[in-house]
């Protein structure tokens, strides 16, 4: 089957669930998982999730790789969406679909890189407003 791109994506960086317990971790009561940022030039986040986690299992078990898109509801239109969408920093909207077995996450953000990496880092508890999200 041949998948049509209709959407100019652009790399924002990579998610790797991980088991062991990295420095400066920032955890989410919400999502029961604990993340962490790479040191180095390219976005990395590492990502630690509690056994009772209510994420879906795609993402608590498989790296993702996050694109940014101008039209996040556009791009989702017609996804299997298994996160979102939601607005966890200001500014910030993501949502996560299921692309053949992979987590794939869609970014709708004016901000620069700079800032939102500055923003997330400021954040020591995660504990997002996710009432009305749908945790499958």
């Amino acid at each position: 089957m041949a998948h049509k791109i209709d959407f100019k994506y652009s790399f924002h960086h990579v998610g790797i669930p991980i088991q062991n317990i990295r420095p400066n971790e920032r955890y989410s009561e919400s999502f029961r998982m604990y993340t962490s940022d790479n040191n180095g030039k390219f976005r990395f986040q590492f990502h630690r999730f509690e056994e009772n986690s209510p994420l879906h299992p795609v993402i608590k078990n498989n790296p993702h790789v996050a694109l940014k898109v101008e039209n996040l509801m556009s791009a989702i239109q017609g996804q299997d969406v298994i996160l979102g969408p939601y607005e966890p920093i200001s500014g910030y909207k993501v949502a996560i679909i299921n692309d053949g077995g992979m987590p794939v996450e869609l970014i709708e953000t004016n901000l620069t890189d700079d800032e939102l990496w500055a923003d997330s880092k400021k954040h020591d508890d995660l504990n997002l407003n996710t009432d009305w999200l749908n945790l499958k």
